[in-house]
């Protein structure tokens, strides 16, 4: 989802910076990437990188007009078997790593920027084996909340996208076995009205929205893209 997104954004002539935690990809993103976007290599559960990585895009373009919270994991786990590194992994990422980079970003936004959290349509669905992912997501539906109203002097807005299932590679990433990762999926495309995945052109088309112009009396919103699997 954040790649397309970046790469939409370019399309449309934005000057872009990405980060990545893997060097191969921050490599592979820079061998073909243009003279208007950068990728730099930084965790985001990682506050020094964090802060290297937005000093060295304010430094190559200047302020920022729009910051995109797109970092992700997850692991499936009933409650019973969450352990202490799963339940972290999750917290430190999702929510923590969110937070702490929009904080690190405040005084490099330019006034009347845009924010854009990355939610989950598991912050509103109960989906067994989802406890500690879903509330992470419902942590950052609720920060959206708070940041909208904390930064309205500055005329920023505040906003998230609500994915439903995309098709990404993060549905390998889930430490699920393979036959229930099957099931597991079936149950969830039953749930959609629309009856299929997502794509991430659909995420990065609202992610383009809520950044632009046409969004410009939208503040506090989260935006779903999940079919109707959450409003039906």
């Amino acid at each position: 989802m954040g790649l397309t997104s970046a790469q939409r954004f370019i399309s449309e002539g934005a000057k872009v910076v990405v980060t990545a935690r893997r060097q191969e990809a921050v490599d592979e993103y820079n061998t073909n990437s243009g003279e208007h976007s950068l990728a730099i290599l930084a965790n985001v559960t990682d506050r020094d990188a964090t802060m290297n990585a937005i000093q060295q895009t304010a430094e190559r373009f200047g302020k920022i007009d729009i910051l995109f919270l797109n970092a992700g994991v997850g692991r499936a786990r009933p409650m019973e078997a969450m352990d202490d590194d799963s339940f972290s992994y999750q917290w430190n990422t999702n929510f923590d790593g969110a937070f702490f980079t929009t904080q690190t970003a405040l005084p490099y936004l330019k006034d009347g920027a845009s924010i854009i959290f990355n939610t989950s349509v598991a912050n509103v669905k109960g989906m067994p084996g989802m406890s500690v992912y879903a509330a992470t997501k419902a942590g950052l539906r609720s920060l959206v909340r708070t940041l909208a109203v904390e930064l309205a002097p500055r005329k920023i807005r505040v906003n998230a996208i609500s994915p439903g299932p995309i098709a990404t590679p993060i549905w390998g990433k889930m430490e699920i076995p393979e036959d229930a990762a099957a099931e597991f999926g079936a149950q969830v495309l039953n749930m959609v009205p629309l009856g299929r995945m997502g794509t991430t052109d659909e995420i990065a088309s609202s992610v383009l929205f809520l950044a632009s112009d046409e969004a410009s009396f939208i503040t506090g919103v989260e935006l779903p893209v999940d079919g109707g699997m959450a409003q039906v």
